[in-house]
């Protein structure tokens, strides 16, 4: 039978879509069954919570979107549009900040792109953001994402694994496992090693082609 997992993600993260893409496998596999949860980076990070605030924000649009889709389409949406909108940001290069990527996103996930504006003429689910990452902030002292919680999302809770290529299959499962173990034991806190690699996705690969060539016209004088 599949674990129940929550899986709280910022789509402002390549590191946690990485392994978003792990969890989705893992879920085809029939090892996890998932529900997809909101936290907030520019709110962890700034403390700001404000509607005003959150206008600033690069992601606030994105996870308002999700909570209007968990509202009218139903929980499983929540991480479909999630998977496409992180597939045009990392997979791509596309602006996650921009409303006709969100759009475009909502509708790869077979919903109605008028969702969009619905959420964002909804203060509501700003504020219903802001509680969900409150909330897991205070029940297992989360700080970042990815950040997974067993026991349908009731239970303990890991920041990771950070990975950077999705595992092939058995090791996908291997690895779930090893995590879950560890998760279970109050006794272990953590591991953490220096990341030698960028993730493995386009936009990192495009953005480190545009740095090593403002280095080298920088060189060039």
């Amino acid at each position: 039978m599949p674990e129940k997992i929550a899986f709280y993600f910022d789509p402002l993260c390549p590191w946690c879509y990485l392994t978003s893409k792990w969890v989705h496998r893992l879920v085809e596999l029939g090892v996890v069954e998932v529900e997809w949860r909101l936290f907030s980076l520019e709110v962890h990070n700034t403390g700001k919570t404000s509607l005003d605030d959150a206008a600033e924000f690069r992601a606030a649009t994105a996870l308002r979107t999700a909570i209007a889709l968990r509202d009218t389409v139903g929980p499983e949406s929540v991480g479909l549009f999630y998977a496409a909108l992180d597939t045009r940001t990392w997979d791509d290069t596309q602006d996650i900040r921009d409303i006709e990527v969100i759009r475009a996103s909502v509708a790869d996930a077979g919903a109605d792109p008028s969702i969009v504006d619905a959420a964002l003429a909804d203060a509501s689910t700003w504020e219903r953001v802001v509680a969900e990452h409150d909330a897991v902030v205070s029940e297992v002292g989360a700080f970042g994402v990815p950040t997974i919680r067993l026991d349908a999302g009731k239970g303990p809770a890991i920041f990771g694994p950070v990975i950077h290529t999705v595992p092939n299959d058995d090791d996908a499962v291997e690895l779930f496992h090893h995590v879950s173990w560890l998760v279970r034991h109050p006794n272990f806190w953590e591991i953490k090693r220096e990341r030698t690699e960028s993730p493995d996705l386009e936009h990192a690969r495009v953005r480190a082609a545009r740095q090593a060539a403002k280095q080298a016209a920088a060189a060039a004088g």
